[in-house]
């Protein structure tokens, strides 16, 4: 049986392991893509390259982008990372640690290679439960960016197929997403969550993806296999 072609973003953090070992567990032959985009550390692709190759991707791409040419963000940028913030302080508004434009960006590579791979589907980590903030996380531009990649594309136009933009992840707290991996048999010591690692790439345990992967873990009273600095 010829198993459906997937494009699945994949950073080498949580969501994005979760999101790959959750494709091929429903039975999809995936291709994965990593960027580079001029984030503070490369610490994610390394950890993204590991896991392709653990889970045996049939190909697996890292795409070079600059966005540090317009910053705007903590990730892209000098601006501070925040840390040590509450919950509360995250539902406020949109962090700084929010990329102008990423998943749009992200998504239009990943429609491109599909289109090229003859692939229907495509798997992204984004989230809109557990504390997300960013505007490109939410489910009515996920539909909106669905219904552009079909008016633009050959295959599209055509009536071939239909591309899926799918976000299995889309309505799980921290928690949720965290032990659906472990049913699935992921290993989240081979994952990086962390805006702001050391020189060495261990983790800072104050910013906002840590404190929120710390509390997924909290809430199922499981320990964390990755390392922090505090």
């Amino acid at each position: 049986m010829i198993k459906k072609k997937a494009v699945v973003l994949l950073s080498g953090g949580l969501d994005s392991t979760t999101l790959l070992a959750f494709a091929i567990d429903k039975g999809f032959d995936c291709h994965t893509i990593s960027f580079s985009y001029g984030q503070r550390h490369k610490t994610e692709l390394a950890c993204a390259q590991n896991i392709a190759s653990f889970y045996s991707v049939t190909e697996h791409k890292v795409i070079e982008i600059d966005l540090r040419a317009f910053g705007g963000s903590a990730l892209t940028s000098e601006m501070d990372v925040p840390k040590d913030r509450s919950m509360q302080e995250m539902d406020k508004e949109i962090p700084i640690t929010y990329v102008p434009a990423r998943n749009t960006i992200f998504l239009s590579f990943a429609l491109a290679y599909a289109e090229v791979i003859s692939a229907c589907d495509i798997f992204i980590g984004v989230n809109a439960v557990d504390y997300s903030g960013y505007p490109d996380c939410r489910p009515e531009y996920i539909a909106a960016y669905e219904n552009m990649a079909n008016l633009a594309t050959k295959s599209g136009v055509e009536g071939e197929t239909r591309l899926k933009i799918n976000t299995p992840l889309l309505k799980l707290k921290k928690s949720e997403i965290i032990q659906l991996g472990l049913d699935i048999g992921v290993d989240y010591s081979k994952t990086f969550t962390c805006y702001d690692p050391n020189n060495e790439g261990v983790s800072c345990g104050k910013c906002d993806s840590c404190l929120l992967r710390k509390k997924g873990f909290a809430e199922l009273n499981l320990t964390d296999p990755i390392s922090y600095q505090v």
